[in-house]
């Protein structure tokens, strides 16, 4: 797989700009989408994803960051259209939607980039095996999620609460029990094989 890490990186980045510009310019394809990402279970899984993340950023495969990536952008939709929705689901959902569609400035374009920069420190804190910097990073992008949520959709950006801080204990329990059980293994393994010298 190695050999055609690259390639697949490339493939599966440019299925999630392909997606991206489909709900740019298709706002049928994004309500569709965004009607399912009502659906709270869609919230609860897309942090999950971080676990994947890490451990390939750690194992360094390009193939998989992207195609985690893939997973986080197209999660929104997997699950059916719920049958009843929260006030406050309905309305921070509205607020992104209308966040998405609404204009452009630079202001606006700065603080979006901010997703992609920080999802780029935590791969690279990773890959260089910096796991309490990957932490502070993990940390850093769901209390910013949470911050920006209530800053920009008021209360019911109180919504993403849960999912964020539930979703953060989650990833930061499985990534370092993970990584330190890698390390251990790697360390028992250079042990045995000087032994055997």
């Amino acid at each position: 797989m190695r050999k055609y890490d690259k390639a697949l990186a490339i493939f599966f980045a440019l299925c999630s700009i392909g997606l991206l510009i489909g709900f740019i310019f298709n706002r049928d394809l994004l309500n569709w989408a965004f009607v399912r990402h009502h659906n709270q279970l869609s919230w609860y899984i897309r942090p999950i994803f971080i676990i994947p993340f890490c451990f390939f950023a750690f194992k360094r495969s390009l193939t998989g960051i992207s195609f985690t990536l893939f997973c986080i952008f197209t999660s929104m939709f997997w699950f059916p259209e719920p049958s009843s929705v929260d006030a406050n689901v309905q309305e921070f959902l509205q607020y992104e939607v209308d966040y998405l569609t609404g204009d452009w400035g630079i202001s606006k374009i700065l603080l979006t980039l901010v997703v992609p920069l920080s999802l780029t420190l935590l791969a690279l804190a990773f890959w260089q095996r910096n796991i309490w910097f990957g932490l502070s990073i993990m940390a850093f992008i769901a209390i910013g999620k949470v911050g920006w949520s209530i800053i920009y959709a008021g209360d019911s950006g109180k919504s993403i609460i849960i999912p964020a801080i539930l979703g953060l204990v989650v990833c930061m329990v499985f990534v370092y029990l993970g990584i330190t059980r890698n390390k251990r293994r790697q360390n028992s393994e250079k042990m045995l094989s000087r032994k055997s010298i």
